[in-house]
């Protein structure tokens, strides 16, 4: 998503070497979503997803509507829209199937199990191989996995957002479903090289509460701080303590942090080949008992779109 929607500044040329080193490195998960730069995110990788279709491993999703003048236009999971919206990323991502096909939210005024069995109708016709679900209840779940099996859960998990620890994760691993976490940085506020106060207007960190002028962001500031001590103690970065944390959390879970360039890259892979101890989890709690005004994780006007 940050390569070219969201964060900071495009740069395109640089986003090609990372995912190139990406294939190199054998990180063949890939994410991305039509919503994303209205569609330009897909028409982005594709320039490096259709030389190396077969090593690569596809997820988009559907159902956030095109943004309007910068603004979110709301949800449409009916089974007509995301015909369509297949078409259209299929098009753009210049491939005959997409591996895993979300359903990005959940639209209330579409059934869930209508909506399953449109999204299920893709894999039998051959367009679509699996099936995920973003930011679904538990009710959800278990009500589109009865029509069709859900092969992956994203929703967001990190030290410092861990909801989904009660009933999400457990339900995950009972029904065989892959839990994908979606900013397990924090959205870069854990690898603590993000100086709050300076984030840009144009960037979707400063619409939520963590990241705007308040007590939020003394509290994350010194937790961020705190998290860098543990991760030098252990002799890795943040990032990577971070990461690492969350891979301990089951062998049911793939996160995908997103990053647009190649030093973090070859960074964050190190993460896959790390231990965390009863000690580090010790410490880690301690920390987030010391500063527990993390605050929420969206606006109100985002959280509309989370699934209850």
């Amino acid at each position: 998503m940050g390569m070219n929607h969201g964060y900071g500044i495009p740069d395109d040329e640089e986003s090609f070497a990372t995912l190139e080193k990406s294939i190199e490195l054998g990180i063949n998960f890939w994410d991305t979503a039509d919503i994303y730069a209205n569609g330009q995110n897909e028409v982005l990788i594709s320039k490096i997803v259709k030389p190396n279709r077969d090593k690569i491993f596809l997820a988009t999703k559907f159902g956030f509507k095109p943004y309007v003048n910068g603004g979110f236009s709301g949800v449409d999971c009916s089974p007509e829209y995301m015909r369509s919206a297949v078409e259209a990323s299929l098009k753009r991502l210049q491939t005959d199937v997409i591996d895993l096909y979300y359903a990005h939210r959940i639209d209330p005024r579409v059934p869930v199990e209508e909506m399953a069995g449109a999204m299920a109708e893709l894999v039998h016709q051959g367009k679509v191989r699996f099936l995920g679900l973003s930011e679904a209840s538990a009710k959800t779940i278990r009500k589109v996995h009865a029509v069709h099996p859900v092969s992956a859960l994203q929703s967001e998990y990190s030290i410092m957002t861990r909801d989904v620890e009660n009933e999400i994760i457990p339900l995950c691993k009972e029904l065989k479903i892959a839990f994908v976490p979606f900013s397990p940085l924090g959205r870069g506020l854990l690898t603590d090289t993000v100086n709050l106060n300076d984030i840009q207007d144009s960037d979707f960190r400063k619409k939520l509460p963590r990241y705007q002028e308040s007590d939020y962001i003394i509290n994350n500031t010194k937790l961020a701080h705190g998290f860098a001590s543990i991760a030098k103690a252990k002799g890795c970065s943040p990032a990577q303590l971070a990461l690492a944390w969350v891979l301990s959390q089951g062998d049911h879970i793939i996160p995908i942090p997103g990053t647009k360039k190649r030093k973090y890259l070859i960074e964050n892979a190190v993460a896959v080949d790390m231990t965390i101890t009863s000690n580090d989890r010790l410490e880690i709690e301690n920390l987030l008992k010391a500063f527990p005004n993390t605050g929420p994780r969206y606006n109100e006007d985002n959280m509309k779109f989370v699934d209850k």
